[in-house]
């Protein structure tokens, strides 16, 4: 089903507004006229003249044409070799060092690189001296694309149903993610004539020997079914979290605590939701999630189609909640979230997110930016990639570079020894940083946060592709080949930024290609003398920044939690995936505390090695150093 922009605004407009010309002017989300159509034109799209500032966009014309740096997909499949024989357990279909949502980001990192690779191959022709046949750069997609189908089953699924709704989510994006995996490696590597399919019956006296070799479709096709139901089901249970009884609408963080509407399970469900929008191939099993006696729920008996409307009404209806939500900070940076103030009070019935969480997070910065790119392929409506730029240019600035200078706003050669570049907000620099990274105290979830955002930045800066033609959508040529060329020179002018970063995590590898946490101790490298930076002395604003509790634990209070009883320490903190585990004393313990962030000790204040503090180097930092380096390929090096 297509949907033009004036179905999109029939659809979903009572819900969010999209046709109301008195929409709230500081969203981006007004009406406006899109490129793709499906009906007969009623007005003339205006393309941006440039997705970049002037004196940006200025310098990027005098850029030319490059050749793509081999050695950059070395250093990416040298970082995909290590994380999949480090880490990855193939008896068990996972990686166990892992926990629920950073495993479901792993496979997301694999299926994307393993769509790089199979999109590398043309790169890699035996044209070239010393390159190897076909045979073998076909063998590597499959290694790592049946290292996917195992985790699909080492996944921890029915553990997953019952966790907050981010963690719900991931599993979505993950799956969508490998289908587009199989679906360019089909189209690249396996189209088959249409004429003749190879979809006889087999039991045709008339079958030959060629006819068992010739015209197939890619193998791993037949997996297909398997994971779009899990990505709907686990759809199906998350957009259950999405609630309109407070802050006038958003998606509830989880539901075991107190209300928190946070930035990543709203960007989660617009990222996901129009995903599925444009990758659901569709689903017609209903097992194993309804009970045998629900004969009258219509979803047993019938095919969920794709191109459902529902989840484009999703996604527009998030982003323009998002939006309107004030979650962003005077940086252009999306903080963690709200919650309702007063909430847990006898008699209080405030029901308005006004009460916010200032920390600022990478990821926060990155998954809308599948979401973005998604609303735009969906709509044809330039504003969704102007707002998705707008957001890059934030993140880069708050890292500490300059996009005109195309460089660092500071030179870390006049350091005195011992002394770090300042802290811009999200990264020193140039390079990105949590607020964990330089203390070394990042938890389990705060070592997944960078390759998220390097993973999403990706997915957004491909290049643009029209509709196609049996899709009945028409397109504005003059329009398209003007947003075309804004979006891929924009991207292009990011191509220093990401490689300043890639460099700098290059330079965190130890012996065995594992990747460190923090990526500026790449660049400072000899030059630092003394201890290593504590939360005391890293410059961060942790006190006024408000609770990281990703990293540091949900504090057992308000507006968190309930009110603990009165022998409970009020300071006790949890990590975020509860259950607890009792103890002998009686106190809670919580479950994988251990796994999930090592304790810091005297001793990593005088480490060597910086990234060898607090959890070290992990699946997770490997699967950050993965992510970037396939950003750096497929932004600066891919034409």
């Amino acid at each position: 089903m297509v949907l033009s922009i004036v179905c999109v605004l029939a659809v979903a407009g009572a819900a969010h507004g999209l046709s109301d010309r008195n929409v709230d002017k500081k969203s981006s989300l007004v009406q406006e006229c899109p490129i793709f159509f499906s009906t007969a034109r009623r007005c003339d799209p205006i393309a941006p003249k440039s997705f970049l500032p002037a004196d940006v966009a200025a310098v990027q014309e005098s850029k030319g044409s490059h050749e793509p740096d081999l050695d950059v997909l070395v250093d990416v499949l040298e970082a995909m070799h290590v994380m999949q024989t480090a880490y990855f357990a193939p008896w068990l279909g996972t990686w166990p060092d892992a926990i629920d949502w950073t495993a479901a980001v792993m496979g997301t990192h694999v299926s994307g690189a393993t769509r790089s690779i199979s999109e590398a191959l043309y790169y890699v022709n035996p044209e070239r001296k010393g390159l190897p046949d076909w045979k073998l750069k076909e063998n590597m997609v499959e290694k790592y694309f049946t290292q996917v189908t195992a985790y699909y089953f080492g996944q921890d699924a029915f553990a997953i149903r019952n966790e907050a709704y981010d963690d719900i989510l991931w599993v979505v994006l993950g799956w969508l993610e490998t289908i587009q995996l199989l679906n360019m490696h089909t189209y690249l590597h396996y189209r088959i004539n249409i004429a003749d399919d190879g979809t006889r019956s087999q039991s045709s006296v008339n079958r030959g020997l060629d006819d068992f070799f010739t015209n197939q479709t890619y193998h791993g096709n037949i997996w297909i079914p398997a994971f779009s139901h899990r990505a709907r089901i686990f759809w199906d249970l998350a957009s259950k979290g999405w609630d309109t009884k407070l802050c006038g609408g958003g998606m509830i963080w989880n539901p075991r605590l107190l209300p928190y509407k946070n930035a990543i399970t709203n960007e989660l469900f617009i990222a996901a939701s129009i995903s599925m929008y444009l990758y659901f191939p569709g689903d017609d099993n209903a097992s194993p999630y309804y009970r045998a006696g629900n004969t009258d729920n219509p979803d047993l008996h019938t095919r969920i189609e794709p191109r459902d409307a529902k989840y484009l009404k999703a996604a527009v209806e998030g982003y323009k909640w998002l939006v309107d939500s004030n979650m962003t900070n005077s940086q252009g940076l999306y903080t963690d979230g709200f919650h309702i103030s007063g909430y847990a009070d006898a008699g209080n019935n405030n029901t308005k997110c006004d009460q916010r969480d200032n920390v600022v997070l990478s990821y926060n910065q990155g998954v809308l930016l599948t979401g973005l790119r998604g609303l735009w392929d969906a709509t044809g409506a330039s504003s969704y990639l102007s707002d998705g730029h707008r957001l890059i240019q934030n993140v880069i600035k708050a890292s500490g570079y300059d996009l005109i200078s195309d460089a660092a706003v500071d030179d870390i050669s006049r350091l005195q020894p011992g002394q770090l570049p300042r802290w811009h907000g999200l990264g020193r620099a140039g390079v990105m940083e949590d607020p964990c990274d330089a203390s070394g105290t990042c938890s389990q979830d705060g070592q997944t946060f960078k390759g998220i955002f390097f993973h999403h930045l990706t997915a957004f800066c491909a290049r643009l592709t029209a509709p196609a033609p049996e899709s009945g959508t028409k397109v504005d040529a003059r329009a398209f080949a003007a947003v075309s060329d804004s979006h891929r020179n924009a991207c292009s002018a990011y191509r220093g930024w990401v490689r300043h970063n890639a460099q700098a995590a290059l330079g965190t590898r130890d012996g065995d290609g594992k990747f460190g946490q923090w990526w500026t101790a790449g660049l400072l490298g000899a030059s630092w003398a003394g201890p290593w930076p504590t939360t005391a002395d890293d410059g961060v604003p942790h006190e006024t920044s408000g609770t990281d509790y990703r990293n540091y634990g949900v504090p057992n209070r308000p507006p968190w939690r309930v009110p603990p009883p009165r022998e409970a320490s009020s300071k006790a903190q949890h990590p975020i995936e509860a259950p607890a585990a009792p103890a002998g004393n009686g106190a809670r313990v919580p479950m994988g505390e251990l796994k999930r962030k090592r304790r810091v000790g005297a001793d990593d204040a005088g480490a060597r090695d910086p990234n060898t503090r607090g959890r070290g180097r992990t699946v997770e930092t490997q699967g950050g150093g993965l992510a970037l380096l396939r950003a750096y390929w497929k932004i600066a090096q891919t034409p």
